[in-house]
């Protein structure tokens, strides 16, 4: 697959700035989750959730908390040291 000489050019002009119009070439700001998921505020309140009651599921505690599942996972088997044990 080539490109066209036409989009080449198109492309050149945006880059040095011909067409103001075209030229934003930043990350515009997006609605998202913070990228603090892992304070220590959400550490304690998970610590709590989880001393109050051991059979407490990943997603009530990921939505309690405000965070993913997997960050949940992350500072319950990483930050915290907590496994599974089994008793049988």
């Amino acid at each position: 697959m080539c490109i066209s000489d036409c989009a080449v050019r198109k492309w050149v002009r945006i880059f040095k700035g011909e067409d103001p119009r075209e030229t934003i070439l930043r990350d515009r700001k997006r609605s998202a989750r913070l990228l603090s998921a892992l304070n220590t505020a959400h550490r304690e309140k998970v610590d709590c959730m989880i001393r109050a009651n051991r059979r407490v599921k990943q997603k009530e505690i990921a939505d309690e908390v405000g965070i993913s599942k997997e960050r949940e996972h992350h500072i319950v088997t990483t930050v915290l040291g907590y496994r599974k044990v089994s008793a049988l």
